[in-house]
């Protein structure tokens, strides 16, 4: 994971404390928002009113700003605390979903577990993010070190929750602990919800118009060359509080981390929607393979280049099955035409521009991911047209989810780069 940072350390510490927040006190919260009365969300809650009050003034606190106006009429929410409801109640989802999930993993006859009990108990986002790491690292005392706690902390939390469930959430071995079926579920539910606690501060920030927090983006490569870069440079020059981190790694990596909540949205080539139920699609421009060589190259001075002439040259291509190499082939196949055999297949683009730039090799590839190398006549687009590997480029993020401040800006900023650097690219409106 290659991550660029824009933030200094004391802040950034500050922005991932999304662990510090109590859930309890939040749970006091949404109670008192949906009743607008201390007293009668502290009989929902079967908890003293004074407990209910100093749960909402601790909350308060610790986001620096009042929720509420208090009125003689009850407890009305502000715009601040109209900004924490809706995150609230995006985590209370993530908990009853996770109670659904777990309740039909567990024996025949075992008694569900109230999603507002489950959030009393996992009292503090450190805890989940505690669980979720554990799932995750598989390695007990990593996690201990990682967040000061001592081992039998954790093997406490674990225990408990597998009381409530009744259900073994990780099997135990001498190589470490290893998630079962209903740990893995839940750990998936606290990192969503993990991911609503993070920007409950960049969503108070942005109400007094600052924009902060983490953002983390998922890059596949048409992103990495231009249009990420240029986005990131413009947007942390205007609000340099904000954090920002890239990931580079295949599309179902990045896919899981969407679903999770660990990546915000990724910029790449999209997939069919049929494919991906779950994420909502914006399509920006739309791009097709070019073949590439070097300036120089015999075919870049030929008049006309045919199958014959591509046939007899050495080829570096992407790997196999790549969305790339499969546009590619695909073309080759509905010209009648065998596939060309690599030399070289890579998926790394700096030894791909080595290779172009000190050989006679072709490569077909988005003529994007090697902007600046044409830009500046280092390598040159042959003139042969590649029919039908067409494909949308664009933004991918969760249905459903509630973007964060600094997510929300960073797409913005991406559809201006878009419109201002590639002109020629049948941008998408």
């Amino acid at each position: 994971m290659s991550r660029k940072k824009f933030i200094d350390q004391r802040e950034s510490r500050q922005i991932q404390s999304a662990w510090s927040i109590n859930l309890r006190h939040l749970q006091a919260f949404s109670a008192v928002a949906a009743t607008g009365s201390v007293t009668q969300a502290a009989e929902a809650l079967f908890r003293v009113a004074s407990a209910v009050t100093r749960a909402v003034a601790e909350l308060e606190a610790r986001l620096g700003t009042p929720l509420f106006e208090r009125k003689a009429r009850g407890m009305l929410l502000n715009g601040f605390g109209q900004a924490v409801l809706s995150r609230a109640q995006r985590v209370e989802q993530e908990f009853a979903a996770a109670c659904g999930e777990l309740a039909g993993l567990g024996p025949a006859g075992a008694g569900a577990v109230d999603a507002r009990a489950l959030l009393a108990a996992m009292f503090s986002g450190q805890r989940l993010a505690v669980f979720a790491s554990l799932a995750e690292l598989h390695n007990m005392p990593a996690v201990a070190r990682a967040f000061d706690i001592t081992q039998p902390a954790i093997s406490a939390l674990v225990r408990e929750l597998e009381g409530r469930f009744g259900l073994a959430l990780f099997v135990r071995s001498a190589k470490g602990v290893t998630p079962t079926r209903a740990g893995l579920a839940l750990a998936f539910r606290f990192k969503r919800a993990l991911s609503e606690l993070r920007s409950i501060d960049s969503d108070i920030a942005a109400i007094r118009g600052v924009v902060l927090g983490q953002v983390v983006v998922g890059a596949l490569p048409l992103g990495r060359t231009l249009i990420v870069p240029s986005a990131i440079a413009a947007l942390v020059a205007q609000h340099p509080r904000l954090h920002i981190s890239t990931v580079e790694s295949p599309y179902d990596v990045l896919a899981a981390g969407l679903r999770s909540g660990d990546i915000d949205f990724i910029l790449g080539a999209l997939r069919p929607s049929r494919d991906t139920p779950e994420f909502v699609q914006e399509a920006l421009f739309d791009d097709r393979i070019s073949l590439i060589v070097r300036a120089g190259h015999p075919l870049a001075r030929a008049r006309r280049i045919g199958f014959e002439a591509l046939r007899r040259t050495q080829w570096v291509l992407s790997r196999p099955g790549s969305p790339s190499r499969e546009l590619f082939e695909r073309s080759f196949r509905e010209s009648a035409q065998p596939s060309p055999v690599p030399a070289v297949e890579t998926g790394d683009l700096a030894i791909l521009r080595g290779l172009l730039l000190q050989s006679d090799m072709v490569t077909a590839i988005s003529a994007h991911q090697l902007h600046y190398e044409i830009a500046a006549g280092s390598l040159v687009v042959l003139d042969f047209p590649l029919d039908k590997t067409q494909r949308q480029i664009g933004v991918t993020q969760r249905a459903g989810a509630l973007a964060s401040p600094g997510a929300r800006a960073l797409v913005a900023e991406i559809r201006k780069v878009v419109a201002r650097e590639l002109p020629g690219r049948d941008v998408r409106p």
